[in-house]
């Protein structure tokens, strides 16, 4: 069995340091062929990781499938020696979060008010698709409860660390906080996620992962847990961006290359709003990708100020999120106020008193942002900014009341504006060597999603330079 080589962030408990492998798809891939390595060692070696006492697995998992995933990762190795390879996923190990449908498991959504769901009766779609690509889905990962939150803490399930600095305990980003901690801890190789206001990209950014929210059509929702129907998006986390860009081609059913990027790029940027209460770290290192993008001759552009200052009153006045949660769980929070984090049904039960003409309101200045924004964009390949504003911080600061909502409130801001947008946005680390982890953010317009990911995977190769 081999072990050691697996995973994309191995951690000294004792550093801050990020000693980072190439351990991707294609990595695995050319293992595989090389005969050093075989499907099952790799599953085997991710559940390895994954009950380790003292590592984050209980944490990150609310459910493993180990019986099950290793016959499947077996079987993968006998039709890969036979030949048949259904992708490049076939027999490597992904996990999936609590809200997604897996056909005889229930679905609880990271809280215990759906502790008692019944099992699903199909896969979701998603899922179903992952399966035909040959992925072996090693488990169901961790959340904030409901989605409802970017900080990825869950006080009854517990809140797998940040790999960054595992001695202070940092956060992990949500609301898919399991997925992340998933990869960068080697107990999967790529993990799925969802996306209503940044769940993706947040987590992806804090932890130097790589992250993609496509544009909502193109990936089906059958079988997730709603949050968000106007807003709710499935997307891939995972150590390289060309990784999320396969993953988004089986979701997606989308088998278009990915463009050749040959000319100018050319980018706009809303720092007015985007950088507004950022820490000098994240500062730092979004200013020296930009110097970074410059020198490899691409166009920065800022936007008119106030290109997203319908935002501001869109969480003012209340959110779809409030609203359609509220809907959905208002009644059981009231009848079992215990079996939920107090935060997250503070923002639940809010949606009760959000009028009906708060959300018309919404509405229309919802499309007049996004018909604004898609007008700007024909000059542009991709609008960029710092994934989120903040670093991770520790678990402690947001234990109180006070912390949670000021940081829950800024870690949002910036990856929430894709999803208001309906536009695809991925998240890749511009960080340098053992600092802490920083994402830059590339949003397109609808339906860009293919060349988006092109843009950024070489933007990928240019920050990896530095």
């Amino acid at each position: 069995m081999i072990i050691a080589t697996i995973g994309p962030i191995r951690m000294n408990s004792n550093s801050t340091d990020m000693i980072e492998t190439a351990w991707t798809i294609q990595s695995a891939n050319a293992a595989h062929e090389a005969a050093k390595i075989s499907c099952f060692e790799i599953v085997e070696a991710a559940f390895a990781r994954a009950n380790d006492p003292g590592g984050e697995g209980s944490r990150t998992f609310r459910a493993l499938r180990e019986d099950a995933a290793r016959g499947e990762a077996q079987t993968q190795d006998r039709l890969r020696a036979a030949g048949c390879i259904a992708s490049p996923l076939a027999g490597l190990p992904v996990s999936i979060k609590d809200n997604i449908d897996f056909a005889g498991e229930p679905t609880r959504g990271g809280t215990k008010l759906l502790e008692g769901a019944q099992p699903a009766r199909a896969d979701a779609a998603v899922v179903a698709r992952l399966k035909a690509a040959g992925a072996v889905i090693v488990g169901r990962t961790n959340m904030s409860e409901l989605a409802f939150s970017g900080l990825g803490t869950n006080p009854f399930y517990g809140t797998p660390a940040n790999p960054f600095d595992r001695a202070t305990r940092r956060i992990p980003g949500g609301s898919s906080s399991g997925a992340a901690i998933s990869v960068t801890d080697g107990m999967a190789i790529a993990a799925l996620g969802t996306d209503t206001g940044g769940s993706v990209r947040i987590p992806a950014a804090l932890t130097g992962l790589t992250g993609f929210k496509p544009t909502q059509a193109r990936v089906p929702r059958d079988g997730v847990l709603p949050l968000s129907t106007l807003l709710d998006c499935i997307g891939p986390l995972a150590a390289a961006l060309p990784d999320c860009a396969l993953l988004d081609s089986i979701l997606a059913a989308d088998p278009t290359p990915l463009p050749a990027i040959g000319e100018r790029l050319r980018f706009c940027t809303a720092d007015d709003y985007m950088l507004d209460g950022a820490d000098e770290t994240v500062l730092a290192a979004y200013d020296a990708a930009k110097q970074i993008l410059l020198r490899a001759n691409a166009e920065i552009t800022p936007l008119p100020r106030g290109a997203f200052d319908e935002i501001r009153d869109y969480n003012r006045r209340g959110t779809y999120s409030n609203v359609e949660a509220w809907e959905r769980y208002g009644e059981l929070i009231r009848a079992r106020p215990r079996h939920i984090d107090p935060r997250i049904a503070e923002r639940i039960l809010r949606g009760a008193n959000i009028a009906p003409a708060d959300i018309e309101t919404n509405t229309c200045e919802r499309a007049r942002m996004m018909a604004r924004f898609e007008q700007a964009m024909l000059s542009f390949d991709a609008l960029i900014a710092p994934t989120v504003p903040i670093i991770a911080p520790r678990i402690a600061d947001v234990e109180s009341d006070d912390g949670f909502r000021r940081a829950n409130a800024l870690i949002l801001r910036n990856p929430m504006t894709a999803n208001l947008l309906d536009a695809p946005s991925l998240t890749i680390p511009c960080h340098g060597p053992g600092k802490a982890p920083v994402g830059l953010m590339l949003t397109g317009v609808r339906m860009s999603d293919r060349r988006l990911l092109a843009v950024g995977i070489e933007l990928e190769i240019l920050l990896a330079t530095r």
